[in-house]
């Protein structure tokens, strides 16, 4: 009788603590507009998640401040496993970016799993006779300010990792920020703009036509989708892992056991063919961790960015 009671108590301590919460609906914040990739990823997530926990779980947008102003109602919320933010790198680099930030990616949050992955592409007009990475970084030492390059804002993804490109190579080239895809990768396209960053699944359509070059890939492997496209670290090039990432955290004091179980489902779902489907027509490659191996990923990443914004100067527009 007391090896059942000690087991009954062990279950009790360790189990998630949804029922203790105020609310009966777990929500998967979305800190962008929807149709993006992370919008993608929360509402496939979503059907799968509530079949899992066995009860509502809703997708709700907060956009703002390039995705601070949901992260910091997920840092405020309570840790009771009912909130989860669909969070990406983004995150650490809008963190330092805004001077009124509240929330620390690192300190506020504890990381559940990874999501997905999100690969970029460097590449060149063919009108500048770019073809090679060599070939960029000769002509941009050469020529200081002769390269210009696009991005669709100031501190995205796009300009944070040309900005971490120019550091590694001490290449100097112009930034030309837009208000949106759209606009940068007609230019790009058009020849206004002379070298990018795209999206690999955006990317390799315009170099099989030729209408681009495809100069490396920013991840550390090389993508199925460009198999013949060399990676920076192949071309000597160590730190520049520029590749986009979206995971799951909750509030930093979520109890272990919720943030274990979520880590598990997410897992699960992750893995299945469907999902992987979905994420893959988005451009998005499926990927699952452990709670430890994100939170080692972020603190990785959270000064990395810091130390490209500080040498930069970057501020947010």
């Amino acid at each position: 009788m007391k090896r059942f009671l000690l087991a009954c108590l062990t279950c009790l301590l360790v189990a998630p603590v949804w029922a203790q919460g105020s609310n009966t609906t777990v929500k998967i914040i979305v800190p962008f507009t929807p149709g993006t990739g992370m919008d993608t990823i929360a509402r496939t997530v979503q059907p799968r998640l509530a079949e899992k926990l066995g009860m509502p779980v809703v997708v709700q947008n907060m956009p703002g401040a390039s995705g601070n102003i949901g992260a910091e109602f997920v840092a405020k919320s309570a840790a009771d496993g009912n909130t989860i933010l669909m969070g990406a790198n983004t995150m650490l680099m809008a963190s330092q970016l805004y001077k009124t930030t509240s929330y620390n990616p690192v300190k506020d949050f504890a990381p559940v799993s990874m999501g997905a992955y999100g690969t970029l592409m460097l590449v060149a007009h063919p009108s500048t006779g770019i073809k090679t990475v060599k070939d960029l970084v000769a002509i941009s030492r050469a020529k200081p300010g002769f390269i210009t390059f696009g991005s669709p804002g100031v501190g995205t993804p796009h300009h944070m990792a040309m900005e971490l490109f120019k550091l590694e190579t001490k290449a100097f080239m112009l930034h030309v920020p837009y208000r949106g895809t759209a606009g940068y990768t007609q230019d790009l396209l058009a020849g206004e703009l002379m070298v990018g960053f795209l999206p690999i699944h955006v990317a390799q359509g315009f170099v099989k036509s030729g209408k681009l070059n495809a100069l490396a890939v920013g991840s550390p492997k090389r993508h199925p989708v460009a198999a013949d496209v060399p990676t920076f670290l192949e071309l000597g090039y160590k730190e520049i892992d520029v590749d986009l990432w979206y995971a799951f955290f909750v509030p930093v004091k979520t109890p272990a056991a919720t943030v274990n179980k979520l880590s598990s489902d997410f897992a699960s779902i992750l893995q299945q063919q469907a999902v992987k489907d979905i994420f893959s027509r988005a451009g998005l490659d499926a990927s699952h961790s452990t709670p430890e191996e994100l939170g080692a990923i972020v603190a990785k990443d959270y000064p990395r960015w810091g130390r490209v914004i500080q040498l930069k100067g970057i501020v947010a527009e």
